[in-house]
C-alpha cells in the first residue's frame, strides 16, 4: 500500500457575499477534490488542541501523527532543524521576518504595513540578513539567512521567557502593544530598533525604492523555541517516508521525523510554485520504494495571509488541477493506495490568519466498490459526515492503519 498525504495550507475559509455566500473551496472548481470526496470518505479534524496558537507548527504535528500537547516546543527549532542548525540543550531559536514597516520617526508608532516585505525575493533577503549578522550578532546571538522574508535568529544559552506576536496576524496594525514582551524583551527590542535603523538605507532598500517595490525595514521576532526531538515516523506507522514542502517548518518536521526531505526547483512558498513539480517529486519518491509522502503547498495560506481572494481560489484551483490531478493520475501505476487531503488550518481571508476551526478531510483508498457519493470536498459536506476526530494527530493513525469498512468501524468503537 502507497499513502499519499496532500496537506493545502490554510485552503479551509468562511463563507463570503462576493462569492454568493460560499467558501473559496466551495467556489473554486476543484474536480479532483470533489473525486476524492465522492469516492472516498470525508469528515472534520480539530488540528489545535485547547491552549494552543493556530500556527501551522502545532497543526501540522498533528496532521503529521504527532501530539503537540507532547511534542510542541516551539516553531523556530523545526525550522532550524530545516536550515540545518544545531541547537544547544539551552539555546533558544526566534523566527526573524523581514517586514516592511511604516515611517513614523518612533519605532513603537510605526504599522505592520507587510509581514513579508513584499514577498522579498532570498537572494536579496539573504544580503539583508548577513549585514544584520555582521552589525547586530554576536558571541551568543546569530542570524541565519532562510527563504524569502523568513528566517532564523539563535540566542545561545538564554533562559528568558518571551510574549511575541507573529506580524502575520497585525496586518495593517499600530505594534505599539504587540511589541515584545516578558523577560529579555528589551534586548530582543533593542535588536528590532537598531535593524530599523541599519536597513532603511541600505543599497538593497534603495534599489527597491526605485521600482515602488515594499523595503525590507526592521526586523521582527516570534515563534522561539528550544530543540525538538520526535519518535521517528517509521517506527511510529512501520513506513518509510518524505516530505514536500518548500517551507522550512514543515521541512523540519519531517526531518526531526526522520523522514527524507526533497527539493523541488522551482517550488517557493507562493501561487508561483511548481505545482506539478511537486506531484511529480511525490510520484517518483514512491516509484523508488517509498511508503508514504508528505505533500505541503503553502499558496493558500500565502493568499489568506495577504487577503487576497482572487489568489486564493487560485491556488486552490492550481492544487486540484496540477497537484492532486497529476497524482490521480500517477497512482494508477500502483496496485494499492490511500491519498489524504486536507488544509491544516483555517486561513481566513477576512481576518487575514489563522484560525482555530476544524478542517475537512477526504480520505480515497483504491479499489473502493461502493457508489460515487452525490457529494464536493468543502467545509459543509465535512460538517454532515459522521467522521469527527477531536484529537488531530490521531487522524494519521486512522489514515494509515484503516484499510476496510470492518477496521473503520472498529477504530470508531475503540475511540
Amino acid at each position: 500500500m502507497k499513502y499519499l498525504v496532500l496537506v493545502g495550507d490554510g485552503m479551509a475559509d468562511y463563507k463570503y457575499r462576493e462569492l454568493g455566500w460560499k467558501t473559496p473551496l466551495q467556489y473554486a472548481e476543484t474536480p479532483h477534490m470533489d473525486f476524492l470526496a465522492a469516492n472516498g470518505e470525508t469528515g472534520l479534524v480539530r488540528t489545535i488542541p485547547d491552549g494552543f496558537p493556530p500556527g501551522s507548527d502545532v497543526a501540522n504535528l498533528s496532521v503529521m501523527g504527532y501530539d503537540p500537547r507532547l511534542y510542541y516546543t516551539g516553531r523556530s527549532p523545526l525550522e532550524a532543524a530545516s536550515m540545518g542548525i544545531e541547537l544547544g540543550e539551552n539555546d533558544l531559536a526566534f523566527r526573524c521576518n523581514l517586514v516592511t514597516l511604516s515611517a513614523e520617526e518612533i519605532y513603537e508608532q510605526k504599522y505592520m504595513v507587510d509581514y513579508s516585505a513584499g514577498e522579498i525575493p532570498t537572494a536579496e533577503a539573504r544580503i539583508l540578513v548577513e549585514a544584520v549578522d555582521k552589525n547586530l550578532g554576536g558571541e551568543n546571538r546569530q542570524f541565519f539567512a532562510g527563504v524569502s522574508y523568513r528566517h532564523l535568529m539563535v540566542w545561545r544559552n538564554c533562559t528568558g521567557d518571551f510574549a511575541l506576536t507573529p506580524p502575520h496576524d497585525i496586518s495593517g496594525r499600530r505594534i505599539t502593544e504587540f511589541l515584545p514582551r516578558g523577560d529579555k524583551s528589551g534586548a530582543l527590542l533593542d535588536l528590532m530598533k537598531k535593524s530599523s535603523l541599519l536597513l532603511a538605507n541600505h543599497p538593497v532598500n534603495m534599489e527597491k525604492a526605485k521600482h515602488n517595490r515594499p523595503p525590507a525595514n526592521s526586523i521582527w521576532f516570534w515563534g522561539q523555541g528550544k530543540r525538538t526531538s520526535l519518535p521517528r515516523f517509521r517506527e511510529k506507522f512501520g513506513l518509510r517516508g518524505s516530505v514536500i514542502s518548500a517551507v522550512d517548518l514543515i521541512r523540519g518536521i519531517g526531518i526531526c521525523a526522520g523522514l527524507s526531505v526533497i527539493d523541488v526547483p522551482g517550488a517557493t512558498g507562493n501561487i508561483h510554485t511548481d505545482f506539478r513539480g511537486k506531484a511529480a517529486a511525490a510520484l517518483a519518491e514512491l516509484h523508488q520504494g517509498r511508503d508514504f509522502v508528505f505533500i505541503h503547498v503553502e499558496a493558500p495560506d500565502e493568499a489568506g495571509h495577504q487577503g487576497d481572494m482572487e489568489t486564493k481560489i487560485k491556488a486552490i484551483e492550481e492544487i486540484d488541477q496540477k497537484v492532486l490531478g497529476e497524482l490521480l493520475r500517477g497512482l494508477g501505476d500502483f496496485g494499492r493506495f490511500k491519498i489524504m487531503l486536507l488544509p491544516d488550518h483555517p486561513t481566513p481571508l477576512a481576518i487575514k490568519t489563522h484560525s482555530k476551526e476544524p478542517v475537512p478531510f477526504a480520505i480515497m483508498t483504491s479499489g473502493n466498490k461502493t457508489a460515487p457519493q452525490k457529494i464536493s470536498y468543502d467545509e459543509d459536506t465535512a460538517q454532515k459526515s459522521s467522521r469527527y476526530f477531536p484529537d488531530g494527530h490521531r487522524l494519521m493513525e486512522y489514515f494509515i492503519k484503516t484499510t476496510d469498512l470492518k477496521q473503520v468501524q472498529i477504530y470508531h468503537a475503540e475511540t
